[in-house]
């Protein structure tokens, strides 16, 4: 009599073979992507992952018997503090965080203002670190947030790393639909006078973010180059609208960028 097949390999019989433990392991990363999607109910999770419930149940359970998940009893499922200490560590350990840290460590000393580092990920910036100002303002930016490119200073900055064809596209991104949207929703300028500020700032080799992205902070941001000379990442100084009049944003302009370009030499980047 042949033995029943085990319930992972029953659900996928038609699926190519796998080495063991690989279709647990895929399973169990799938169902930690629903939870951080916001999925985090039994039936929700189970709908996503196609599992009976019995199994996801004992799933769940594994993952937060090990840290992975926590669990509050009548709201659901969230992601637990294993994972949260994994993500710092991954930020930690990628070469442009380590590499940047002292650099805007002491930016952030010299301009009294919260310094950032981010990178492009698709049309947006993926911030991976900040170090706070010592104005003691409070802004929404943090480690992990992503927003469009076009509306930050960062963003920008990133920008100048591509194509010039694809700024158009990516500043309508960037842009909110306009029905509906409240009358002082930051958003970039029109094309026109964006394609024109974006010339000014290939030529500069910063950018600026005139709260674009951020009601009442502005930034002075600049390119990060790896040793192949492609833009890597960005840095940018942000404060409060008071503490970045124009004056002073054109006067940090070179400081950025040379912070930029010390973190540039850092990575092998040589300057022409």
């Amino acid at each position: 009599m042949t033995a029943p097949m085990p319930l992972d390999d029953a659900d996928n019989a038609d699926a190519p073979a796998k080495p063991a433990g690989t279709q647990t392991l895929l399973r169990g990363l799938t169902l930690l992507e629903c939870v951080a999607a916001g999925v985090g109910d039994v039936k929700g999770i189970a709908a996503r992952l196609g599992t009976p419930r019995s199994t996801t149940h004992r799933m769940l359970t594994s993952l937060v018997a090990e840290g992975y998940l926590h669990h509050i009893p009548h709201k659901g499922y969230l992601l637990g503090p294993k994972l949260i200490q994994l993500g710092q560590k991954a930020l930690e350990q990628r070469p442009l965080v380590a590499v940047a840290r002292p650099r805007i460590e002491a930016l952030a000393r010299q301009t009294g203002d919260t310094v950032h580092l981010g990178v492009a990920e698709g049309d947006e910036v993926f911030y991976l670190d900040k170090i706070a100002g010592t104005r003691g303002l409070e802004m929404r930016s943090r480690a992990g947030l992503r927003m469009p490119l076009a509306s930050t200073g960062i963003g920008k900055a990133l920008m100048l790393g591509l194509d010039p064809a694809r700024w158009a596209g990516l500043h309508a991104r960037a842009c909110p639909d306009e029905s509906g949207a409240p009358a002082d929703r930051p958003r970039p300028p029109p094309w026109p006078e964006f394609a024109a500020r974006m010339a000014d700032y290939a030529a500069w080799g910063w950018a600026f973010d005139l709260e674009e992205n951020e009601l009442g902070i502005r930034c002075v941001a600049a390119p990060v180059r790896d040793a192949r000379g492609g833009v890597a990442g960005a840095i940018s100084v942000a404060s409060a609208t008071p503490y970045m009049p124009d004056d002073r944003m054109h006067a940090l302009g070179p400081l950025v960028r040379a912070a930029a370009d010390a973190i540039s030499c850092d990575l092998g980047w040589t300057a022409a």
